[in-house]
């Protein structure tokens, strides 16, 4: 164990009824729930809730020097036809965020995982990078 004092922030009662709520609804379009966290407080707060929301629309939304956490609900059409909606959980750390901000966040991460329930666990450096074709490759492996 190191000696550096790396703290996961607080996931409320409020952000876990949110993300409860946000992922047993029955989406029928794209949807994202964007997560932050609060450094005075350390404690994660929701951001954003979106319904009908692509990915390339997340670019413009999301702060471009603040690491985020994304809940996406992706409407995902597979070559047979049928039509599914994973859950993504999406950790969004640009490369010039500040330092103590990244360690919160990435100290956070596993919690916050396990409170989302999502099964898939994706990360992005650069907000360019995060497209439908960025996330179809992932979903796909």
């Amino acid at each position: 164990m190191s000696g550096q004092n790396v703290n996961v922030c607080d996931i409320g009662e409020d952000v876990k009824e949110v993300l409860k709520k946000f992922r047993f609804q029955k989406h029928t379009t794209n949807a994202a729930l964007i997560l932050k966290v609060n450094r005075e407080k350390q404690a994660l707060e929701v951001d954003e809730e979106l319904e009908t929301v692509e990915l390339e629309e997340l670019q413009d939304i999301l702060p471009s020097h603040q690491p985020r956490f994304i809940v996406y609900s992706y409407k995902m059409e597979h070559s047979d036809g049928r039509t599914s909606f994973p859950m993504c959980f999406i950790f969004y750390t640009p490369r010039d965020a500040h330092m103590e901000l990244q360690v919160m966040y990435a100290a956070t991460q596993r919690a916050l995982a396990a409170a989302v329930g999502a099964p898939r666990l994706l990360e992005v450096r650069e907000i360019d990078e995060l497209t439908n074709d960025w996330l179809n490759e992932k979903l796909r492996k």
